[in-house]
């Protein structure tokens, strides 16, 4: 099989690019004026400057949305183009000119690298700093509010044989209550130091304890230490206690390397959140190559419902895609699943259904 790039294959490739850009932006104008439309009164009380609603908020926007829905788009632009040559009878005229159907596949395949390239480049280095600018403008001027943690006996694992206990914290004043650090070695505990507070010190870096009870238990009398106060540094900052769900999208992939193996050293459980986007940054540019399968099998066949019966189906099965990406997440967080294969698991079965819908192809 000759897998030269011909003519052919480059008229494939430029129709495939050119309509899924067509797609891209025709459907990002209708989303912008819908969201627009949304959040309109929201821009007006809590009076955001049109500068920032047009580059801090809608231009970080953009790939961000253009990411989350690049399976619906890929799906479409397939759909759409290889329908048209169907009815046309241009795509039976190729395979009675001897082109077998998986050689017509080359074009569309190098079409889906193209874009699963560039999804992989807008998640692996465009979003997360996008993201940053985007939930800060959300935070100020849509949400209204910053986010509180409401968490209680709060657990961290912040070293090896470090632990912190905390029963309540305040982000009114950023102070941790009824503070514990412990020290362990060897299963040993070593050292324990508690405080009726800790207020974290953002010129030093550093919590500030109040009323400190500091026990050593290396010595055979055990030697206690009182205090007032006391500034002690630990591997553990006051943005750890404002973190949630969406602050993984914010990371750049090493920041987020980084992020997973200090949460599993700690036993966080917010490192589920963290495997899922990390996870979910690989599999969603690589569906555009299961997407583009299953839309140039379901569309190559000449039908009587024309294109219209085409998009209809590859919509639906391009946003129940979506759906049960979204749905296999919740695998990860009741641990039902790892998250290597509750992820992956949607990429799976429809590879599966792009194989069946390939053999039953014109060919």
């Amino acid at each position: 099989m000759n897998f030269k790039i011909n003519i052919l294959d480059r008229y494939i490739i430029k129709k495939f690019i050119g309509t899924f850009f067509v797609a891209l932006l025709l459907i990002i104008f209708i989303v912008i004026i819908f969201d627009i439309s949304e959040k309109i009164d929201d821009f007006v009380d809590s009076e955001a400057p049109l500068k920032s609603i047009a580059f801090d908020y809608y231009l970080n926007f953009i790939p961000y949305f253009v990411n989350m829905f690049s399976p619906l788009f890929v799906f479409i632009t397939v759909i759409f183009f290889t329908s048209k040559l169907a009815g046309n009878s241009e795509f039976v005229a190729m395979l009675s000119g001897g082109i077998s159907f998986g050689r017509l596949m080359y074009p569309y395949f190098i079409s889906s690298l193209l874009i699963a390239s560039l999804s992989l480049v807008l998640n692996l280095f465009i979003i997360p700093s996008a993201n940053v600018r985007r939930l800060q403008f959300e935070e100020q001027y849509i949400k209204g509010k910053k986010y509180y943690n409401t968490s209680r006996n709060i657990h961290y694992q912040i070293a090896p044989g470090q632990f912190v206990y905390v029963e309540s914290f305040s982000t009114w004043n950023n102070t941790a209550y009824k503070f514990t650090l412990e020290s362990t070695k060897e299963s040993n505990l070593v050292s324990k130091l508690t405080a009726e507070s800790a207020a974290w010190d953002s010129t030093k870096g550093a919590w500030k304890l109040r009323n400190y009870t500091l026990r050593d238990y290396t010595t055979s009398d055990q030697k206690i230490v009182f205090g007032d106060t006391k500034d002690t540094v630990i591997s553990l900052t006051v943005d750890d206690f404002y973190r949630r769900e969406s602050t993984v999208e914010t990371l750049t992939y090493k920041q987020l390397d980084e992020l997973i193996a200090m949460q599993k050293l700690r036993g966080d459980s917010m490192v589920k959140y963290s495997l899922i986007e990390k996870n979910t940054r690989f599999a969603v540019p690589f569906s555009a190559f299961i997407l583009t399968l299953i839309g140039v099998s379901l569309s190559s066949k000449k039908r009587r419902g024309g294109i219209g019966l085409n998009l209809g189906v590859g919509i639906a099965l391009s946003f129940s895609y979506i759906l049960f990406l979204k749905f296999s997440q919740m695998f990860v967080i009741t641990d039902t699943l790892p998250p290597w294969i509750a992820l992956w698991l949607p990429n799976v079965i429809y590879a599966v259904i792009a194989g069946v819908l390939y053999r039953m192809a014109p060919k």
